[in-house]
């Protein structure tokens, strides 16, 4: 007969605390897989019955507005490819059931997990409430792009991009119009990279 060997702990992680609270922590994951490894994790958690020490995985997402063949789209794009957020409160056995979900690199930490501060977890969360109404646009332009303008009265000229304006949807390109350069204010759909 042979005897079988006991699981071995990994060296310096978190032992069982007992009056610890809950902190929010980053894991890496699967890049692209981060909705199915949530799903995966979420079911480990009620599995083990640990819904009281893991209370929250989120993939942080946003909804961005693009014009995809001259139609406005909005779709939902996540904000960290690669990474998702839990709370929990970090002993060894919630450690244990988060390592060992599939799709799960690590925490991120250099040689322990390291909890967000309040602030980055506050921002994370209010950012991620967006109204569908007012979705954050995708503008792909930045300051000193060379630019063709596809619709409107300067169409076919070519310019540099000036300004870039978010929260309008516009964009300032600077254009030669009869040898002077002069700026004209545009809608980011307007044009197209040279």
């Amino acid at each position: 007969m042979t005897e079988v060997a006991p699981p071995t702990t990994p060296p310096a992680e978190p032992a069982p605390s007992p009056g610890s609270e809950k902190h929010w922590y980053v894991l890496r994951v699967q890049s692209g897989r981060e909705e199915k490894v949530k799903e995966n994790l979420e079911k480990r958690i009620r599995a083990k019955g640990l819904d009281a020490a893991i209370t929250r995985v989120f993939v942080p997402t946003e909804r961005v507005s693009e014009m995809k063949s001259g139609k406005k789209k909005v779709t939902e794009r996540k904000k960290y490819p690669g990474y998702i957020m839990i709370e929990m409160d970090l002993t060894e056995e919630t450690w244990f059931l988060v390592r060992e979900t599939p799709g799960i690199g690590d925490f991120l930490g250099a040689k322990m997990p390291m909890p967000m501060e309040t602030h980055e977890v506050d921002k994370m969360l209010s950012e991620s409430v967006t109204t569908p109404e007012k979705p954050e646009l995708k503008i792909d332009f930045k300051k000193g792009d060379s630019v063709r303008i596809k619709e409107g009265p300067f169409e076919n000229f070519e310019g540099t991009v000036e300004e870039v304006v978010p929260a309008k949807g516009l964009v300032k390109v600077v254009v030669t119009i009869f040898g002077r350069p002069t700026e004209v204010e545009l809608e980011y759909w307007q044009m197209e990279h040279l």
